[in-house]
């Protein structure tokens, strides 16, 4: 079986973790420094934040006071929807890197696709080829976002993180980032909880003995893309990496693709 330090490897080689550890909601300073210590000590490798968390303050001290180098963490972040174009991102990735105790980022992502991407997108292969960053991508963007940029961009997105888990699982999307290179990371892979209250989701977990949060990231990890669950309780942070001692069969996982409904967050077509 594989294991945590199983990574995918991004088109300019830079390796990814498949299973990481998401910070969303979490509050800033002990919460969150508790939370990534917590996580950092289970064995995840990967830390995601965003200016707009609030908490990239903390999420940098845990990483900064931990044993792990901070070579061998894979550190993301994001440039927010009001820090969007050529300038401003720059000067909101310099911001974002003195809070978070670091001279560079493994990646960073634009969070919302807006009118101001291109320039947005534009400062980030900037700062990918001055060395500040070691991978650049893109988060909530559709087929019609990438299509977009695709058009004008000199470097293509390496990542798209977006909202994906059993209800909604971005078929075509996962096939267009396929085709183009782009690997997909999963925000909210547990349906920010609602996963919980499917039925199929408590068969599963009794048939194979995992909780549904396991069977759940299990399902992620065998659809082959990265996910980022997060929680702050110390036993669930622990619990949720232990899916490499069991496999959800064929039946299983077709039966869990009946599940297939709505996006459950923002339309990335309607945030503003």
């Amino acid at each position: 079986m594989s294991n945590l330090e199983e990574s995918i490897e991004l088109r300019n080689g830079i390796p990814i973790p498949r299973i990481g550890f998401g910070t969303y909601l979490i509050e800033d300073e002990e919460p969150v420094i508790h939370a990534v210590s917590t996580a950092i000590n289970a064995g995840y490798r990967l830390i995601d934040t965003a200016s707009i968390y609030g908490n990239e303050k903390g999420v940098g001290s845990a990483v900064e006071e931990s044993d792990i180098p901070r070579e061998e963490i894979f550190l993301t972040s994001k440039v927010w929807n009001t820090e969007q174009g050529y300038e401003n991102t720059l000067g909101a990735f310099k911001a974002s890197l003195k809070r978070l105790k670091t001279d560079y980022l493994d990646l960073y992502l634009i969070h919302w696709p807006k009118p101001v991407s291109d320039e947005t997108w534009k400062a980030l292969e900037k700062l990918y080829k001055a060395g500040n960053v070691k991978a650049i991508g893109v988060s909530n963007f559709m087929i019609h976002h990438l299509e977009t940029l695709l058009e004008s961009c000199e470097i293509t997105p390496m990542v798209d993180q977006v909202e994906l888990h059993p209800q909604f699982p971005q078929e075509e999307l996962r096939s267009f980032c396929k085709e183009h290179e782009i690997v997909v990371e999963a925000w909210g892979p547990l349906m920010q909880g609602k996963i919980f209250d499917k039925e199929l989701m408590k068969e599963l977990s009794m048939k194979y003995n995992k909780t549904i949060a396991q069977i759940t990231l299990r399902w992620h990890y065998q659809l082959g893309h990265v996910a980022i669950p997060k929680s702050s309780i110390p036993e669930r942070i622990k619990a949720n990496i232990d899916i490499f001692d069991f496999e959800i069969s064929d039946e299983d996982i077709k039966r869990i693709e009946t599940l297939k409904g709505d996006r459950i967050g923002a339309h990335p077509d309607k945030i503003n």
